[in-house]
């Protein structure tokens, strides 16, 4: 909460400072291909804008339907969406991207972090899954979550790739080709290897590794090198981050695509498929979709050669389910790289690392976990946690000790332990995921919790502990290793507060999967390996949803590589027709 002048009296306690940056960039690159459907007067306005932007545009007033024609309208502005769009506007078709959120520059992003939360996320950061086990966080703006992420550029790992290739019988993730879209990929997003300063919480996640004698390893990041921004969660001020808004959709736009925002689709349009080369019975003629602006009352039908779904995990398998289709894998095999979270409390008075916890680099160091038959059980990383945040995931044991918890909020280091999930869930109809974890998935969460509450003791933490229910945690002055191991046998990995389970803990996730997977037959994917919908000529899925499983690492160098694929696949197939 802040006052009239943007203030807290709190902060000064808690050691809270606003991200504050000089010469906040006014530049809007996407300015001259977006049409803001939110600022529009009416339909004659917007049909106006729409026509000023080089668009085939008719109005049937009887219906009261503004109809677009264009060669291709990608649904979804994000890594997925981002990357389509370029490709395909780049080959020389004409595009429309609609996007249900709205478009920020660095100059519009908010310092805050309630106002970011409302205005950039899925259900303004608080989209619970069935159950309330696991909190889904999922962008929902321009750039979608390359506009929100943490920054972190890992490329698909060879073991997932070999698995998708072989076990998944998909020969494009064992190609040279596939190796080349991640080379282009991580090039566009300008990816820089090495980090010039690190943030106390990476500097803690690297001294506990360096005193266990334990690997830990350099995340890459698309920014500089010098990038020390530890907001980026609610959009980089600085510009220096580059995304989707600041990458592919530049060169969409430059291309001549068009991009309307605060726009949903709300179904897809098909007619009967005459091509008699196909098994597809069906052609996909468009979409049909609706500002949020009520001043505009009619609907926009997009008609298109081509339509790419690309609205992410959630929203892809809503689309498809609205428009009837009926593959059973829609919405199915979810994945989530379901995260819990351990701290550290870590005194100036008595620490050598400087800083705070919400300075700095987001995610510049990674420490994977093996367990004894070598496979990796978990990685840990080092997350973005603003004040609202924390407080809202501290387990309540009185109002002594939150006010306590929040003092020491500023030099709380915290490490999040991400899983592979063997387990799944299903997307429905209200955008609710139903989840399951596997017992293997519970077991590799207790290896990385464990390893990482050691982590924080071997960096010279004061006091550790986990947000279990129970407010689960250990000073660590004098504790001995059996002591130590007594408190680590205590770690419940068990999630959600319906879960019955004594002392739960509730789990996040922000990388969602496999919702519209591929498949290479009808029973194995809602998508062939070409990103195609079985049932629907003319309809391709180009974002996280076609993930054949969950990765085990950061994913948005697999969703745009995945993308890239697939869209150059559109674009040659769409320039024949």
């Amino acid at each position: 909460m802040i006052d009239k002048n943007g203030e807290n009296p709190l902060w000064e306690a808690i050691g809270y400072n606003i991200d504050k940056v000089d010469n906040v960039p006014n530049d809007r690159p996407l300015q001259k291909g977006i049409i803001e459907t939110s600022h529009a007067k009416d339909s004659t306005d917007l049909h106006t804008s729409l026509t000023n932007k080089g668009l085939q545009v008719t109005e049937d007033r009887r219906k009261n339907v503004l109809k677009i024609k264009c060669d291709a309208v990608v649904v979804g502005s994000g890594c997925g969406g981002g990357v389509a769009a370029a490709t395909l506007a780049g080959s020389g078709l004409k595009v429309v991207v609609l996007e249900k959120g709205e478009y920020y520059g660095p100059a519009d992003y908010s310092p805050f972090e309630g106002p970011s939360l409302e205005n950039l996320y899925e259900s303004g950061g608080s989209h619970p899954s069935v159950g309330g086990q696991i909190s889904v966080l999922a962008g929902s703006a321009v750039g979608g979550g390359s506009a929100i992420n943490w920054s972190a550029c890992i490329r698909t790992p060879e073991p997932v790739l070999r698995e998708w290739a072989e076990d998944c019988r998909i020969p494009v993730f064992g190609s040279r080709e596939y190796v080349s879209a991640m080379d282009i990929v991580c090039k566009r997003l300008g990816v820089t290897e090495d980090c010039k300063k690190e943030s106390l919480q990476n500097q803690v996640l690297r001294k506990g590794c360096r005193n266990l004698g334990l690997d830990v390893e350099k995340v890459p990041r698309n920014s500089s090198d010098g990038h020390y921004c530890g907001s980026c969660g609610y959009g980089c001020r600085r510009g220096d981050k580059k995304g989707s808004d600041r990458t592919w959709l530049v060169d969409a736009v430059n291309s001549g695509a068009v991009i309307l925002t605060a726009c949903k689709a709300e179904r897809l349009m098909f007619g009967s498929n005459r091509t008699r080369t196909s098994t597809r019975k069906m052609k996909c003629l468009g979409v049909i979709a609706k500002s949020s602006n009520q001043k505009l009352t009619g609907k926009l039908q997009i008609e298109a050669k081509v339509t790419i779904s690309a609205g992410g995990t959630i929203h892809t398998p809503l689309l498809l389910q609205s428009s009837h289709l009926k593959n059973p894998n829609i919405g199915r095999n979810t994945r989530l790289h379901p995260v819990t979270m351990s701290w550290g409390y870590f005194p100036d008075s008595v620490s050598d690392l400087k800083g705070k916890s919400t300075e700095g680099g987001l995610i510049t160091s990674v420490h994977k976990v093996f367990g004894s038959d070598n496979k990796l059980q978990a990685i840990i990383e080092t997350p973005l946690l603003g004040p609202g945040q924390f407080s809202s995931i501290c387990p309540w044991v009185s109002g002594l000790d939150i006010k306590q918890r929040m003092l020491k909020f500023s030099r709380t280091a915290n490490m999040i332990t991400i899983i592979r999930d063997q387990g799944s869930g299903k997307v429905n109809t209200d955008g609710r995921i139903s989840y399951k974890f596997e017992n293997s998935d519970r077991e590799n969460f207790r290896a990385g919790v464990r390893r990482s509450l050691r982590i924080l003791v071997a960096a010279g933490a004061v006091e550790v502990g986990t947000y279990q229910s129970d407010g689960q945690r250990l000073r660590c002055k004098g504790v001995s290793d059996e002591e130590l191991n007594e408190f680590l046998d205590t770690v419940s990995p068990e999630g959600g507060p319906l879960s019955g389970v004594e002392n739960w803990t509730v789990h996040s996730s922000a990388h969602q999967m496999g919702s519209c997977r591929m498949g290479i037959n009808e029973e194995d994917g809602a998508v062939d390996e070409n990103g195609e919908s079985w049932e629907a000529e003319g309809l391709y899925v180009c974002d996280a949803s076609v993930l054949p499983s969950a990765i085990g690492v950061n994913p948005m160098i697999t969703i745009m590589a995945t993308a890239y694929h697939i869209s150059k696949g559109i674009a040659a197939r769409t320039q024949k027709i």
